[in-house]
């Protein structure tokens, strides 16, 4: 069962779980999970998991930072009811002293007694050592239903003098950094804060923080902000600050939130955050303060191609690069995977760059800097499900994929578009008219850069393009754009060989929370070996599928193709790297508009630059610059 709260013990009010006189050694290191044979070089144990901690249905919500003194604390929310946002929530930690290779016994850091004590963001100050922990309090539900609106949450804070040992009693800073109109939800973190190193600022300590207002009768804006402190952590005050209104029918263009902090190579600051359901595309967002946290130089902005689930990811520099820990499955929370950013978080490495750390369903996470070049993760994974445990990741820089240099491409004939990235060794072969491409069903693809000319969005549009294929079974994903799963608007064209058809399919979002589908089917796998020629068609009120001529159509759905998910144009892949197509794919061509039959018919026409999103004869193959 949990501790009992713990007793007053100066006027500091100290408390004392469990006493330094009276702590326990560290036990055994826990046996490894699964994903330590998925990855070679990452070390993994289960640290938190109702199983071996009991008194807790659940726990959640990790971070992590190292003490000056070399200590590892790992922090979590030990939920007691039930998985829950809103129910009985402690926040635990467990300590380690020998760089995350065995690990001390749970300590009730702030017991709940009924409400929600959570979100752990900590922070070090190294010139005092002082370990401060920012955290929420809400009032606690008995089920499992989220937080009433507005939600009653309230920032508080603790810290320890003594490695992680004993905590002082919770301070509330609503004073400080709780504003009027931050009258809802208000989240810190959850993932450490940084103390900044050098410059003007060198050591302000520096946490994310996003709130929301309530005006009465809804949640009318969302703000990300940071918070700051100059005297090591006892006096706070906010600095940079975006808000982002909401309208009366729920719909916004970005809502940032739980706000990871990394520093770069040029000291200012990256803060990457979660994005979840505005009209803007993608699930990460980002902004840049060069003033040590005190303004932001721009809005947030929204990275569509950097695929990530609705989910909280987390940051750390590591010398030449930064690191993004966050599941690499745009759909789901699954697949936990380390991309790096060499240019400072301008651009990410795609997920076929990335270090996959498991397969298993996966969640939130933070990272720690060990020791040199040795990284800890802690995340949440899980066989069955994302929140089954909380586990720990230890693993060198040289365990992670090294950098990669440019890929083959082939040309996009679309006006000013930059050239499309072949990815897996997909080769050149005889066409319907001179060249195409081949792939080999396992990781062949070819992947468009994003440009702001291939979202559809609400309008009309053709997609043309040839195939060929002898494949019997398995998905066969000709052309993918847009988001995926079941909720995320976009559009695709794959071979159903299992089915006995070829399929195309709509997925559109209209308004705050509206999402239909369409989809059209046209009879028969078309697995002969031979071309055929496939046209997917919205317009006039009508999905129209046409395989080599012949027409099935469907009554088209209202709303938006390419909106609020992550966005990618993938020839031969599904979004989510799940299928690959095995056969060959020829001259793939979309308008912004709807052809009309004769067009369709006309090959002048079906050559046509009028209204051309993309055009990918896929004729050629070209190595990265300097080689053939």
């Amino acid at each position: 069962m949990r501790s009992a709260p713990a007793a007053v013990l100066t006027a500091a009010m100290l408390l004392v779980l469990p006493h330094p006189a009276h702590a326990q050694p560290a036990h055994p290191r826990a046996p490894h999970t699964q994903a330590d044979a998925e990855t070679p070089g990452f070390a993994q144990q289960v640290l938190f998991k109702s199983a071996q901690d009991p008194g807790y249905a659940c726990f959640r919500i990790p971070a992590i930072v190292r003490t000056t003194a070399g200590t590892l604390l790992a922090f979590a929310e030990g939920r007691v009811l039930n998985c829950g946002d809103a129910t009985d929530i402690d926040i635990v930690l467990k300590r380690s002293t020998d760089g995350g290779r065995t690990w001390g016994p749970l300590q009730v850091v702030n017991e709940g007694a009924g409400d929600t004590h959570g979100n752990p963001a900590p922070v070090v100050d190294r010139e005092s050592g002082r370990v401060l922990l920012a955290q929420t309090y809400n009032t606690g539900r008995t089920d499992s239903a989220n937080c009433a609106i507005p939600c009653d949450r309230t920032p508080h804070l603790q810290y320890s003098d003594d490695d992680g040992l004993t905590w002082s009693a919770p301070r509330d800073l609503s004073p400080e950094i709780l504003p009027p109109d931050w009258n809802s939800w208000y989240a810190t973190g959850p993932v450490h804060g940084l103390q900044l190193d050098r410059g003007r600022y060198a050591g302000r300590l520096v946490l994310g923080v996003n709130t929301e207002t309530w005006n009465g009768s809804r949640v009318a804006a969302n703000h990300a902000a940071l918070i700051v402190s100059d005297d090591g952590g006892d006096h706070w005050r906010i600095g940079a600050t975006d808000s982002w209104p909401i309208a009366p029918d729920g719909t916004f263009r970005q809502k940032p939130s739980e706000l990871t902090l990394a520093t770069r190579a040029d000291g200012s600051l990256l803060v990457s955050g979660r994005e979840q359901d505005g009209t803007d595309l993608g699930h990460r967002t980002q902004a840049i303060s060069r003033d040590g946290g005190g303004s932001f130089t721009a809005p947030f902005r929204d990275l569509p191609d950097l695929y990530a689930p609705q989910v909280q990811c987390s940051t750390l520099r590591l010398d030449g690069r930064l690191l993004l820990a966050c599941p690499g499955d745009p759909d789901r929370r699954r697949t936990m995977m380390i991309r790096s950013s060499y240019d400072g978080g301008r651009t990410w490495d795609s997920v076929d760059r990335g270090t996959v750390v498991t397969t298993d369903w996966s969640g939130y996470s933070d990272m720690v800097r060990v020791a040199g070049a040795t990284v800890g993760l802690l995340y949440e994974g899980g066989a069955v499900d994302a929140r089954d445990e909380i586990r720990f990741a230890r693993f060198t820089e040289d365990r992670l994929r090294p950098r990669r240099g440019p890929d083959p491409t082939t040309r996009d004939l679309a006006p000013r578009a930059p050239r499309a990235a072949v990815l897996g060794g997909a080769g050149e072969t005889a066409g319907v008219s001179g060249g195409a491409l081949r792939f080999d069903g396992a990781d062949d693809a070819v992947r468009l850069p994003y440009d702001d000319r291939l979202p559809l969005g609400t309008r009309d549009f053709t997609v043309s393009l040839w195939f060929r294929t002898t494949a019997a079974s398995g998905e066969q994903p000709l052309l993918w754009m847009g988001g995926i799963g079941s909720r995320q608007p976009q559009v695709w064209l794959r071979g159903e060989p299992d089915s006995d058809r070829v399929r195309g399919l709509i997925t559109v979002r209209e308004g705050a929370t509206a999402v239909r589908t369409a989809a059209v089917a046209a009879s028969g796998a078309h697995n002969d070996g031979r071309w055929h020629h496939l046209v997917l068609r919205r317009g006039g009120g009508r999905l129209t599928l046409l395989l080599d001529g012949t027409a099935s159509s469907v009554a088209d759905v209202p709303g938006s193709v390419s909106r609020n998910a992550p966005f990618g144009v993938h020839i031969g892949q599904r979004m989510d790297s799940r299928a690959f197509f095995t056969g060959a794919i020829d001259d793939v061509h979309v308008w912004d508009r709807a052809l009309t039959d004769a067009e369709l018919s006309d090959p002048r026409a079906l050559r046509s630059l009028r209204d051309t999103v993309l055009w990918l004869p896929l004729d050629r193959v070209s190595g990265p610059p300097g080689r053939p």
